[in-house]
């Protein structure tokens, strides 16, 4: 029987199957909709480091076919086959997406799915509908992740703007469209498949699978095996960027010589050119008439004796030359077109389909949608939130508050529950999300943020002698969830051996298996005298491989 996920559920392929020939399908629709289904290869930083693994219409197998596309089949809009053991090394997520070709929007979808099937059995099913999302042209439904060993996590997270837009997330770059060859239908789109044929094999396609399967668009969507036709396409592109951007708007303003390229400037640049010494290489022969230079830039006699920034258009020059917007800089002519947007498009909320996900090194999104737990966070670290979100008081009772006023890892927390997403921040820390999957970790109270409410968290001591009160704590966290510790400073990981010191003030966390002791360098003799080197307590960590500890560039 398979497997009901909801939004934010992961398990290992592993619990779900012992196979790794996997057929994954998926099905959405909307009236008067035609969509895009592809399937990113990502790295582990989740970018399209490689082309050849964006799966999709016109490039429907990666080049050892692990991924392989297959076709609307078996009731389902478009289908893949996975095998999971050919993966090459380098590809550790595979994000399965659909986007909207055309107009329209999420909202209007109709109850959709993804499915794994295994040996014929249906073995996980995550279900979504429209009314999930709102104005998102793309969506991200599921991905297989490597962690250790092959993953798969119900996504179900809405997207900005449509396949080209989720293309330039990844990190990949969108093409010119190009002629389309002769048609050629694609064997794949016969029925099921053998190696894991769908209990649904019999059913036929829904109507809205027409477009994957009808004869037309397929045809011109098997172009990629003959490559002769479409090069008719490439001077096409050349013309669009060499004419306006660089001979239109350079032969009208005489300001160009400030880092024009060296080719078009010859035209306006010989009068101004004269009055930059010997810094322009391609202009050697046009230092003659420096007579017309000094009238249009005398208000700015330092940049003229400062050769070096006729090769960096970027810096100082650019005030002068807001009439010239095909100069090198570009920045200039994008912001007198584009305006605001332009200015705040590097600091637009960064979409992915993660319950957690860092905006910046100092803001951290929670989706509370996403998971159906609530989350526990530091009181008065909500910055922001959109959606049905309800804050209250979370006490830790009275046992709770006399152990956290004697060891002074009492947290004042708030529980955050609700649909929608919070912003957590405090004071400009750097934050940083640790996912727990069974494991530990200690970290102190006044590092911790935030947490997921499925994690168990506790006191703990560290025994010691030659310190103020005589032993040391910190707070453990174990189960599965995830725990945003925040830092002074970018840290830095390091593993554990039995020569591993650190500073009891400059310690962030440590996974709980290590041991942990005291070492003093406290001595009466030492201490006679005025002064000593302030490093009298130390943390020796111990442990077998495996385990580390983290340390930011500051002490409490």
């Amino acid at each position: 029987m398979a497997r009901e996920f909801q939004r934010g559920h992961k398990a290992k392929i592993s619990d779900l199957t012992a196979g790794t020939d996997l057929y994954v399908g998926v099905s959405i629709a909307g009236p008067g909709l035609t969509f895009d289904i592809s399937c990113f290869g990502l790295d582990a930083n989740e970018q399209l480091s490689d082309d050849r693994y964006f799966v999709f219409y016109n490039q429907p197998k990666s080049p050892e076919e692990s991924i392989q596309q297959l076709g609307a089949q078996a009731g389902d809009s478009e289908s893949f086959r996975v095998t999971l053991d050919r993966i090459p090394a380098g590809i550790h997520r595979l994000s399965f997406t659909a986007s909207v070709d055309g107009a329209g929007q999420m909202s209007q979808i109709g109850p959709g799915y993804i499915r794994i099937v295994a040996g014929g059995e249906e073995v996980v099913r995550y279900s979504f509908t429209g009314s999930e999302f709102s104005t998102e042209r793309a969506l991200m439904i599921g991905d297989f992740y490597l962690k250790d060993v092959w993953r798969f996590a119900a996504v179900g997270q809405g997207f900005d703007g449509g396949l080209a837009a989720l293309l330039k997330n990844f990190g990949g770059e969108v093409a010119e469209e190009e002629a389309a060859p002769e048609q050629q239908v694609p064997a794949q789109a016969t029925g099921a498949p053998g190696f894991a044929p769908p209990p649904q094999a019999a059913a036929p396609a829904p109507s809205f699978g027409a477009p994957a399967q009808a004869p037309a668009p397929a045809a011109a969507f098997a172009a990629p095996p003959q490559p002769a036709p479409p090069q008719p396409a490439a001077p096409q592109q050349q013309p669009v960027h060499s004419a306006p951007t660089m001979v239109g708007p350079l032969t009208t303003p005489p300001a160009a010589p400030y880092g024009q390229p060296p080719h078009p400037p010859q035209q306006p640049g010989p009068p101004s050119y004269g009055q930059v010494p010997g810094r322009q290489p391609g202009y050697g022969g046009q230092v003659p008439p420096p007579a017309p230079a000094p009238a249009p830039y005398g208000q700015q006699p330092a940049y003229g004796q400062q050769p070096p920034y006729g090769q960096q258009p970027a810096h100082g020059q650019q005030p002068p030359y807001g009439q010239a917007p095909g100069q090198v800089p570009g920045q200039q002519p994008a912001a007198a077109g584009a305006g605001l947007a332009a200015a705040l498009q590097p600091y637009k909320e960064a979409p992915t389909g993660a319950r957690w996900t860092p905006q910046n090194q100092q803001l951290m999104r929670v989706d509370l949608s996403m998971g159906g737990q609530a989350v526990l966070a530091r009181q008065g670290s909500m910055v922001l939130y959109q959606g049905k979100v309800d804050f209250s008081y979370k006490g830790a009772g009275f046992a709770g508050r006399i152990v956290g006023n004697a060891t002074g890892q009492e947290m004042q927390l708030m529980r955050c529950t609700g649909r929608g997403q919070v912003f957590l921040a405090e004071t400009g820390a750097h934050l940083h999300a640790i996912e727990l999957q069974g494991d530990g970790i200690c970290v102190s109270a006044e590092n911790v943020l935030a947490f997921d409410e499925s994690l168990q968290h506790e006191v703990r001591r560290i025994e010691g002698h030659g310190i103020p009160g005589g032993a040391l704590f910190t707070m453990q966290f174990q189960g599965s969830g995830t725990v945003i510790v925040k830092t002074h400073g970018v840290p830095v990981v390091l593993p554990v051996t039995p020569t591993t010191f650190a500073d009891s003030n400059a310690i962030v966390a440590w996974s709980s298996a290590s041991q942990v002791i005291i070492s003093s360098q406290v001595r009466l003799r030492r201490n006679a005298y005025p002064g000593h080197s302030g490093e009298t307590v130390n943390l020796q960590f111990r442990g077998a491989p495996g385990n580390f500890i983290v340390v930011q560039p500051y002490e409490v």
